[in-house]
């Protein structure tokens, strides 16, 4: 072991474009190709009601997103929403919040792997279902390379994210576009279904909720600039600029592919469809269905890799925190926690092996809206509990409010109105954790043998300890922190 002069932390290179890239490259996953038909279902066919929650969802996810930016902003670090809880709310919450992440992210992606490895295999096999071996050996080389392009650093991943998103927003503009003229010159029936919107019957408050659990579905994501706080140019200016930039252009895409659904199919053709923007196509152009294809296909895989990259800064600084082990929070030559990656990929792959992955995530799904509440709560206890604690961003307090009203609202209404048994194992889930909490990170049992572990791990890998472990501190725009002391690092 020696000392090395050169610094080892995350480094701050991505800028308000590639910040809102992200943005897109999150959001816009395969939620807007699958989710209307959810939307539908639970707004009774009701095509007002529908886009009514289509534009409400928009601006439940900017308010949440404004809220939610002051974290970021207060404490421009990598991983800033566990930082955030473990200060304002204690350790014990912020383990809870690492605990439901450590296993529903890496489902999400492997359900995503294998819904990007269902489309990319389904021409091969015309007419019937496809294979789930080649079907999961694809998934999990789409991981791993993934894992591979992480590991090359960020600027590599910024360029992939740009180009992935330039190719689904061209696909997502064609249908947008083709929808409107179809409506302008189409026939009368298709302009009957939106001259009478909300004849149909009006959805109970229970339907409401479910429907906007839908619609928020593909909206979600908007947090991932905070996660990776640390790696942004004046993240105080920067977060909310490129959170109400991004959230106006996704609605604006949004509404306009629902109406763009809505003047070639019927709801109830929309109901029947599993794919409705392959429907769509189908109807519309059927020669350019590999169009939707690719869409599809680069809506995912740029969604997956912004999850990778970001989750594992979070994983990074839990590392940081002593809550997860430390040899997740060291960098490689690239400045990337490879460990990290590693690990998030190896749970994702193992999740792969099972066939259906889609109740597991419905499992922890809504948990989102949970801790969402829970980050509104330690806001407003930090604001009192620390007043002087420099905020270069000040979230409006009837956005927090209304963001604590709407989590309660989404959480709440469906256990009293339609309980479910998996609302049980949820509670369960997240009380298991506790097995977990005390021994190894409350009591710090084990630490001897991971020591020895996170030795050969890191020769193994090539990577060193970070410098970028005191705490950041905001000043007005800038970020500062305090000078790091020299740190061992691996020859």
């Amino acid at each position: 072991m020696a000392t090395h002069s050169k610094s080892t932390q995350l480094r701050r290179v991505i800028g308000y474009f590639h910040g809102t890239i992200f943005l897109f490259s999150i959001i816009i996953g395969a939620g807007i190709f699958i989710t209307p038909k959810g939307v539908l279902k639970y707004s009774s066919l009701n095509v007002g009601v529908s886009l009514s929650i289509w534009a409400a969802c928009a601006v439940v996810s900017m308010l949440a997103a404004l809220s939610h930016a002051e974290l970021g902003t207060t404490f421009p670090r990598s991983g800033a929403q566990y930082y955030f809880l473990k200060r304002s709310l204690g350790p014990f919450v912020a383990f809870f919040y690492l605990w439901i992440n450590l296993f529903s992210t890496p489902a999400g992606i492997a359900a995503r792997s294998l819904m990007l490895a269902g489309y990319i295999t389904q021409p091969f096999y015309p007419g019937c279902f496809v294979p789930e071996m080649p079907k999961k050996c694809l998934a999990l080389a789409i991981l791993w390379c993934l894992g591979i392009l992480n590991a090359r650093g960020v600027k590599e991943v910024t360029w992939f994210q740009t180009v992935s998103t330039a190719v689904k927003m061209t696909v997502l503009g064609f249908v947008s576009v083709t929808g409107i003229v179809l409506l302008v010159r189409g026939r009368r029936e298709n302009l009957a279904r939106f001259e009478k919107a909300f004849d149909a019957d009006v959805p109970d408050a229970s339907q409401i909720a479910e429907a906007f659990l839908q619609g928020l579905f593909a909206y979600s994501g908007w947090g991932v600039l905070v996660r990776i706080a640390g790696e942004l140019k004046s993240p105080s200016e920067n977060i909310p600029k490129c959170v109400v930039t991004a959230l106006t252009l996704v609605a604006l895409i949004y509404l306009l592919v629902n109406v763009s659904y809505l003047a070639v199919l019927t709801p109830k053709e929309i109901m029947s469809s599993d794919a409705v923007a392959v429907t769509w196509m189908d109807r519309v152009i059927p020669s350019l269905q590999w169009a939707i294809s690719l869409g599809v296909s680069s809506a995912i895989v740029s969604s997956l890799n912004c999850t990778v990259f970001s989750t594992s800064r979070l994983w990074c600084m839990a590392s940081q925190e002593g809550q997860l082990p430390l040899i997740l929070s060291t960098l490689n030559i690239h400045s990337c926690p490879v460990a990290a990656v590693i690990q998030m990929l190896i749970f994702a792959s193992i999740l792969i092996i099972p066939s259906d992955l889609i109740l597991l995530i419905n499992y922890v799904g809504f948990t989102d809206w949970i801790q969402l509440g829970l980050m509104m709560m330690g806001l407003l206890k930090l604001r009192f509990q620390e007043p002087n604690l420099s905020r270069p961003y000040k979230a409006r307090l009837p956005f927090v409010f209304g963001t604590m009203a709407m989590s309660l609202f989404l959480v709440l209404t469906p256990i009293i109105k339609a309980p479910q048994m998996y609302h049980i194992y949820v509670i369960l889930f997240i009380l298991s954790g506790l097995l977990f909490y005390l021994p190894f990170v409350h009591f710090n049992l084990g630490s001897t043998y991971f020591n020895k572990i996170t030795c050969f791990l890191q020769l193994l890998l090539n990577v060193s300890p970070t410098d970028d472990t005191d705490e950041y501190i905001s000043t007005g725009g800038n970020v500062q922190k305090n000078p790091p002391a020299t740190a061992t690092k691996k020859e």
